[in-house]
């Protein structure tokens, strides 16, 4: 089966993890652009991480409309994206963060929303928090949740 993955970059090693246990098992996997090479103005020649270049340098709102870091992320999102059209399904790692047990946050909500209308089957590693004032619209689109265990048939 091919399988992308998604989720939040604070699982960055999970994802990675999550890959490597799904090829054994003879799956092809894409996982997120979870790093870029930073443009010039934003440090130039290391990798970046969206999220956090953000909150070192003033946060969200200290970077305007317009501004190159948006044009980066959005075109992070449609690389994304395109992974999600090229699979047969998501998987959408969904650990623990900032206390959220299943955490999935807003670019993840939008790519389970993308597989939805795109007719993939959408599978979620744990059980979504409750705690997600989102959680109504994340199981409208019935996936199947894993409880963990990657080693079902299906996957």
């Amino acid at each position: 089966m091919k399988i992308t993955i998604c989720g939040s970059t604070a699982f960055y090693s999970e994802i990675e993890l999550t890959r490597a246990e799904l090829e054994k098992h003879g799956h092809q996997v894409k996982i997120p652009r979870l790093a870029l090479e930073a443009p010039k103005e934003f440090g130039g020649g290391k990798k970046t991480y969206f999220g956090q270049y953000i909150e070192e340098h003033g946060g969200i709102d200290a970077f305007e409309a317009g501004h190159k870091i948006w044009d980066l992320k959005g075109e992070a999102i449609k690389n994304h994206y395109e992974k999600i059209d090229w699979c047969d399904a998501i998987l959408v790692v969904n650990h623990d963060k900032r206390g959220v047990a299943g955490y999935i946050g807003g670019n993840t909500l939008i790519e389970i929303g993308v597989a939805f209308y795109l007719k993939k089957k959408i599978y979620i590693l744990h059980q979504v928090s409750s705690q997600l004032s989102y959680k109504q619209e994340i199981m409208g689109m019935k996936p199947i949740i894993l409880n963990g265990n990657l080693h079902v048939s299906e996957v």
